[in-house]
């Protein structure tokens, strides 16, 4: 690694951005450790040379100021102490193992584990959640997605993905691709829906969004309606007889419950309520039913709002009923190399022991982590360990987070920066930046085609920073957990073939249980000392590699992986190390999506009685959220041109929006008697802040919105700590969410909007 960072400054290095899930390929420039140009790379098996604008900004993440350097103790004046990498892990180990004394292991709560570009963290960081006992853990997952994956459970067994590059009727839903992405060359894929006239684009969305521009189809449903549209466009597939009954017969299972919930439902009421004409309603209907194909995007928009699991619930009835799943241009499960969310549960999850929350997935629902912390419940919380995340930041009702973080008897938090939550935590831990190290995303979801992307590191560690593998691994030294593993023995056999390692490798998982709850740390210090400098990290993909040729084998050699077992394992493993450009790891056939169901009969289980009784009501009223104290409504957190998760703290980075407006229609500028650049307060029931005013006639009356990603504290060069912008979460609480999965209702805050006196 160290030619690259002497490297010529006209050559050019290939890695991926990391500041949306899509992780397009880049090839980028150096000058010393700065990143002088970046451009798409071509050769890339995904992104194919597309990105946008956020990956030309990458070298406002890797060289912000206020990178950590040394590990930190905090001292209880508030002042930080600089300590030494050996210091900091002794005190730290000797801080579990006090509170696992005292409480046990399942009293730490484990939050993070990667972010949009570093999921080889999160395995790391699971082997030491098993080595400390942590049984309750949490991410963003479960803030966004835990309603989706409830449903997706029930229903399939597994996540579902649309095609949206062939698909005849693309529709998303609180979605804005644009800049979102969420799936390969997304602004590329949108052009060519506008283009074609034989291809209909459906956008679900209060707000004139970019991507609502190039719709054929824009319906600006009510903030909160998106249920009662969703509904009335099944009651009209139903009642018009547009379902592909046949195709259900042989494919589905609880046709006949469905059905009869959606029949003769009040479209004309339901219309009213979602603010969309009933005319309107039908015609949609009428062409999502008569489409070969049709593909289904939801996001935040809705799965941050009211009814935001039945909507989950709602739009797969409606594309399930009209046929769209196993068809090309449709929706389809889909391959992994390592899946995000484990369905094993699916109907039959357990709930935390203090707040009685769903945990989904294994994630303990975001909005009650502080609760479970400061309350006086005998199975509290009582440490944080906290990576590569900032949930002080990103989670509802920030304060009370931080009340939570300084009620812990332990809080370690590793990241690259002294985030919000850093500030709160007794340890903070420097880690190597994401171009530092060997890393990649798990978030690829192609069909019938799936890719994935390794990528080297371009730029050596900060000095005094560690990669996170290495961090866990001197932890679990520190603790003993390796004590009685053989590592110089299975390290011996990684270094004579790959095939004695993983000989080795199983006897020791199967003689010694540690090895196996354990294993990521173990290939770290075996498998990964053999590999090239800065590449160790990548030693868990391995295990990956094997699991996959386990799943997926028939798919992996149409992918064009020769052998069985551990060997086609081991032809992956090879190609993942050296493609730069990433694989192509699995291939299949349409036909083979009802293969990757995971329900016991491979079949669709369309019935889901408790989101069934939700329809119900639905239909007997409507609640109202907003009230006379706070008439407007709040989405805290759209996503913008120039708006990214936290890791980008450079104010800079922004070209446009620097302040990050408050988005607000005409009408209600005019109102409140603001105009462009005035500056307004915006008051909640959780807080207040104020903001720079934009008028834009691209919002609905009544709906206001500020962008994700601000807030956050930063130094320039020669300069004091300033905050620039509103954090959202300065504005959310913890009790407004999802009545079943617990996912804040974030996209839809009353809120108040004033005048600020000039």
């Amino acid at each position: 690694m160290s030619d690259r960072a002497t490297s010529p400054t006209n050559q050019w290095h290939k890695t991926a951005c990391i500041l949306c899930s899509a992780n397009c390929g880049v090839e980028v420039r150096l000058e010393d450790r700065e990143i002088t140009r970046v451009r798409g790379n071509k050769s890339h098996v995904g992104s194919k040379g597309y990105t946008c604008e956020k990956a030309l900004r990458i070298n406002h993440y890797q060289n912000a100021r206020g990178r950590l350097t040394s590990p930190l103790r905090r001292e209880p004046d508030g002042s930080y102490t600089e300590l030494d990498w050996d210091t900091a892990i002794e005190e730290i180990a000797t801080g579990f193992r006090d509170v696992i004394g005292r409480h046990g292991g399942d009293k730490i709560f484990y939050y993070g584990g990667g972010g949009q570009g570093n999921h080889l963290v999160g395995a790391y960081g699971a082997a030491t959640r098993r080595a400390l006992g942590v049984t309750r853990r949490s991410n963003a997952l479960a803030q966004e997605k835990t309603g989706e994956a409830w449903v997706e459970g029930r229903m399939f067994g597994t996540h579902t993905h649309g095609h949206f590059a062939d698909a005849e009727v693309a529709i998303f839903l609180g979605k804005n691709p644009w800049h979102s992405h969420g799936f390969d060359e997304a602004r590329r894929v949108l052009k060519e829906l506008a283009a074609d006239e034989s291809r209909t684009m459906i956008v679900i969305d209060p707000r004139r969004t970019e991507t609502a521009d190039l719709a054929d189809v824009w319906l600006p449903v009510r903030p909160g309606g998106d249920a009662y549209l969703l509904t009335a466009l099944i009651g009209v597939i139903v009642d018009e007889g547009l379902a592909r009954t046949s195709w259900l017969s042989d494919n589905a299972t609880g046709f006949d419950e469905t059905t009869a919930t959606f029949t003769g439902l009040p479209i004309a009421e339901l219309a009213e309520r979602c603010g969309i004409d009933e005319h309107t309603i039908r015609t949609t209907a009428r062409r999502i039913a008569s489409a070969t194909s049709v593909a289904v995007y939801e996001d935040l928009g809705v799965e941050m709002a009211p009814n935001s699991t039945l909507v989950s619930y709602l739009q797969r009835v409606m594309w399930v009923l009209v046929g769209a799943y196993g068809v090309p241009g449709g929706m389809s499960a889909h391959s992994a190399i390592a899946p995000l969310f484990s369905y094993g549960a699916s109907g039959n999850e357990p709930t935390d022991p203090v707040t009685g929350g769903l945990i989904v997935s294994g994630l303990v629902p975001c909005n009650e982590i502080a609760d479970g912390i400061l309350s006086d419940h005998p199975e509290r919380v009582r440490a944080m360990f906290v990576e590569s995340a900032n949930p002080v930041h990103s989670l509802a009702d920030s304060d009370k987070f931080r009340r939570a973080m300084r009620a812990c008897d332990l809080s370690v938090v590793i990241d690259v920066a002294m985030t919000e939550t850093a500030l709160e935590a007794d340890y903070v831990l420097p880690a190597a930046s994401q171009y530092e190290k060997a890393e990649a995303t798990f978030f690829a979801m192609g069909f019938p085609d799936n890719w994935f992307c390794l990528r080297a590191p371009i730029l050596e560690p900060l000095p005094g920073s560690l990669p996170e593998p290495e961090i866990h691994a001197r932890l679990l030294g520190e603790l003993g957990t390796l004590d009685d593993i053989d590592l110089d023995g299975l390290r011996a056999a990684a270094e004579r073939s790959e095939s004695e390692f993983a000989e080795a490798f199983m006897a020791a998982a199967v003689s010694n249980p540690v090895v196996a709850e354990v294993g990521a740390i173990v290939l770290y210090e075996t498998l990964g000392r053999t590999l090239p400098r800065g590449m160790e990290g990548a030693a868990v993909l391995w295990f990956s590699a094997q699991q996959a040729a386990l799943r997926y084998p028939e798919a992996m050699r149409a992918a064009g992986y020769v052998g069985d077992g551990v060997g086609l394992g081991n032809e992956l493993w090879h190609a993942i190390l050296s493609e730069r450009d990433g694989v192509v790891f699995t291939r299949h056939d349409h036909a083979d999506s009802w293969s990757l169901l995971k329900t016991p009969d491979r079949k669709i289980r369309l019935a889901i009685p408790e989101m069934l009784r939700e329809v119900a009501a639905l239909t007997r009223h409507m609640p109202t959220y907003t009230s006379d104290e706070f008439p407007f409504v709040l989405s805290a957190g759209e996503r913008r041109s120039f708006t990214a998760n936290t890791i980008m703290r450079d104010p800079a980075w922004r070209k446009r929006d620097a302040e990050g407006a408050l988005r607000l229609h005409p009408g209600d500028a005019a109102t409140i008697g603001v105009g462009d650049g005035d500056r307004v307060r915006v008051t909640t029931p959780g807080g207040t802040a104020v903001a720079v005013a934009e008028v834009s006639d691209t919002m609905m009356q009544g709906h206001v919105a500020l962008p994700n990603g601000l807030g956050l504290s930063y130094a320039p060069a020669g300069g004091d700590t300033e905050v620039t912008g509103v954090a959202p979460n300065e504005l959310t609480t913890t009790d407004w969410c999802d009545p079943i999965v617990g996912t804040p209702w974030h996209k839809h805050v009353p809120a108040r909007i004033e005048a600020v006196a000039r």
